[in-house]
């Protein structure tokens, strides 16, 4: 018997919005879950504690990657164990994308309530964990500045106008550490990490992501300025970034990366303060979250063709090999010919601390106070 929790971004909504969530799970005998609304995704994790302290063995969550990103900052962190329900509401849901999870309401609760089970890997960026992404420099800026009522009346357009803005920023210059050795001295427009592999409509980040093979995957793009970046951008749609000497890619279980100077970075499509560094680390199998079962093609074939999730695989970044790389240069690759890099010694920057993190949350304009906390007796199925 299972206790049923219910976690939602008030200000999100796909469909016919919670209302219908609510008849979906009445069909599936679920009458009086415990019921939480958020006005913002930073209030999540005091009501999934709450759920959890309740009984709940199953955490359905209704949002984007934000609200995500807070329950499994939270689950992964708790001694008491439940299983995370994705029910897509957002802009970008590259979660559910990744995991072959639709954004439609019905089928999102069936795979959640029938679907098979699945621990992930999460990164820990800073004292926070993600499951999708996280990067410093222009994609940081781009969801920053589309952060807030931009993003909510023009949905994934607001990436386009603010990228078209970030792509303008000047390099900063980064020192990288994969697993202890050096790798990367040089610099950046971007430093992305990954978790998983795809981006929107298909275009792969990162070939051969897996959520669950105990790996991040790290990408370095050297463009400068909207004409090398749209020439990175081409290549990568046409499935070969790793041709263009703007881009790096390897796979590491821990990483130290630090900057020249404070540089933005965002988790899971969350923006986040200005930091000269960075340490990430990989902490596999860390959550467990209903996915499609393996055989059900009729909701993998559904994922497909609804807005907000990836199609089939398209061509991606390949992974390198990870020697080091100096001024930009790694042996045995052909350089960076066109974004010459300057000399940057180890900058020995105080790590962020945890608490320093969820300050950070705070300044992306979440609110303090959730919309509704509505708590009916506990049904169990």
């Amino acid at each position: 018997m299972k206790t049923i929790a219910v976690v939602a971004h008030a200000g999100k909504t796909v469909g016919g919005g919670l209302p219908e969530l609510r008849r979906v799970l009445e069909q599936e005998g679920i009458v009086q879950p415990l019921w939480f609304e958020v006005a913002k995704s930073r209030y999540a994790p005091k009501q999934v504690k709450r759920a959890l302290a309740k009984g709940a063995d199953i955490i359905i969550a209704w949002g984007g990657d934000g609200m995500m990103q807070q329950c499994i900052d939270t689950l992964t962190g708790s001694k008491r164990k439940a299983t995370l329900v994705i029910v897509p509401a957002g802009t970008a849901n590259l979660l559910a994308g990744n995991l072959g999870i639709p954004q439609d309401i019905a089928e999102a609760v069936r795979i959640g309530l029938h679907g098979d089970r699945r621990k992930l890997d999460v990164g820990r960026l800073n004292g926070e964990h993600f499951a999708v992404m996280a990067g410093a420099g222009v994609d940081a800026r781009m969801i920053d500045a589309a952060d807030g009522s931009l993003k909510d009346r023009l949905g994934r357009l607001a990436y386009v106008l603010t990228g078209a803005t970030a792509l303008r920023a000047k390099p900063f210059t980064a020192c990288i550490e994969v697993d202890g050795a050096p790798w990367y001295k040089g610099t950046a427009s971007c430093v992305l990490i990954g978790n998983v592999g795809n981006l929107f409509g298909g275009i792969q980040a990162f070939e051969g992501a897996k959520p669950d093979d105990g790996l991040l995957e790290l990408g370095v793009v050297t463009a400068d300025g909207p004409v090398e970046w749209t020439r990175t951008l081409v290549r990568t749609v046409a499935g070969t970034a790793t041709d263009s000497p703007f881009v790096r890619t390897t796979k590491a279980r821990s990483l130290t990366i630090r900057f020249d100077r404070p540089v933005p970075y965002e988790l899971d499509g969350g923006a986040r303060t200005k930091v000269k560094e960075l340490r990430i680390k990989v902490k596999p199998k860390a959550v467990t979250v209903a996915v499609p079962m393996p055989d059900d093609s009729a909701a993998v074939a559904e994922s497909a063709a609804v807005p907000g999730t990836v199609p089939a695989p398209a061509p991606a970044l390949a992974p390198a090999p990870a020697p080091a790389i100096e001024n930009g240069t790694a042996p045995h690759e052909h350089p960076f010919h066109e974004l010459p890099s300057r000399e940057l010694p180890v900058v020995e920057a105080p790590l962020q601390r945890a608490g320093d993190a969820s300050a950070a949350a705070g300044d992306a304009g979440e609110l303090d106070e959730p919309v509704a906390e509505r708590v009916a007796p506990t049904q169990a199925v």
